[in-house]
């Protein structure tokens, strides 16, 4: 980049994009990542920033300028080695879900318990929507802060991560996405940083809006992931074809992108269970409490609704992972452990350690 000072370099980026939706031009890759590097390392004023960050969502971003902008973000990430042959890593919207209540978080001992390692990548709730998040309800649930989380990944092969330790940049950022009200393109990259990385890493992710998903496919193939499962799931979660039928595309550590496209019919035997179980879940409101509760139930005893929320997430996986021939598979022995209690157990000590 031109050895000119930052204020100089952001005010030249602004006039590119910034101009209108007939005068604005885009950013090279070198460019994007520049910008968004002298945000996060806090070298231009937050309202430059603040504009910024509107200005780049309001134009759209290409594939290139989305490029730069995971640079800048990765580049600040130093990724911890754990032990492990396979890693899989969920990255949710970290603006949480709102509606019908969810239990990703709970799955995530479950798929531990079937063989996989894995974690939960998130924050505490961000704009625009304040949803429930895997840190929230770590954190306000159970009381869960200060740990040493690789560590007891390490111990469990199962865990949760939070941007504010493993990106304090973005975190730092917190304030200004709130005042911005809208979601940023930092939403979108932020779903597919690499924190932890074994001899294999495999991350589940998501998108909305049509189109996002060609980022990601694009940005995956740089990656340090040797698989990515990209999916719209409900409300935007990484529990797919439950709610409608799911189109998943995977970047399988290649130039190739396959597309699956996901539905109960084709994946369960159970659909009928599964399918009356999701209704019964919309009656009832996404809470703190509710989540904890039905979670913590299905973890115990394998019933309620839930536990069939749980062991079709859980499934899915680890059936795109690779773990399992098919998601029925997968399901059916996500079930035999929930029924066990084993990963009930396991969940406490991890919150009690």
């Amino acid at each position: 980049m031109p050895q000119t000072d930052p204020d100089t370099r952001m005010k030249g980026y602004l006039q590119k994009i910034a101009a209108g939706p007939r005068l604005s031009k885009d950013l090279t890759e070198e460019e994007a990542e520049d910008a968004l590097a002298l945000i996060l390392d806090d070298q231009v004023s937050k309202v430059r920033a603040g504009v910024f960050l509107i200005a780049a969502r309001m134009k759209l971003e290409t594939v290139p300028e989305n490029i730069g902008y995971w640079k800048a973000l990765q580049n600040r990430v130093s990724p911890a080695t754990v032990d492990f042959d396979q890693l899989l890593q969920i990255a949710d919207p970290f603006d949480g879900f709102q509606r019908t209540p969810y239990f990703g978080f709970y799955a995530i001992p479950i798929i531990a318990q079937l063989g996989l390692p894995v974690y939960g990548h998130s924050a505490l709730p961000l704009p625009p929507k304040f949803g429930i998040t895997f840190e929230q309800i770590l954190q306000k649930h159970y009381a869960v802060k200060e740990k040493q989380r690789i560590t007891l990944l390490e111990k469990y092969r199962f865990g949760y991560l939070n941007t504010a330790d493993t990106l304090p940049q973005l975190e730092a950022l917190r304030s200004l996405r709130t005042e911005i009200v809208k979601r940023p393109m930092l939403a979108t990259l932020e779903k597919i940083l690499m924190p932890v990385k074994a001899r294999q890493n495999i991350l589940a992710t998501t998108y909305f809006h049509r189109g996002y998903e060609i980022a990601l496919t694009e940005i995956a193939k740089l990656s340090q992931f040797d698989k990515v499962i990209i999916g719209n799931g409900m409300e935007g979660t990484t529990l797919f074809g439950v709610h409608k039928e799911a189109k998943v595309f995977i970047q399988n550590n290649s130039d190739e992108v396959k597309q699956e496209n996901l539905h109960l019919k084709t994946m369960y035997n159970e659909e009928t269970r599964i399918a009356e179980a999701h209704e019964e879940l919309k009656s009832i409101e996404s809470t703190l409490e509710t989540i904890a509760k039905l979670g913590e139930e299905a973890l115990k005893t394998g019933k309620g609704p839930a536990s069939l929320q749980i062991a079709s997430q859980a499934g899915t996986l680890t059936h795109l992972s690779g773990l399992f021939a098919t998601a029925q598979e997968g399901f059916d022995q996500a079930h035999t452990v929930l029924k066990s209690g084993k990963a009930y157990e396991s969940l406490m000590n991890w919150i009690s350690h």
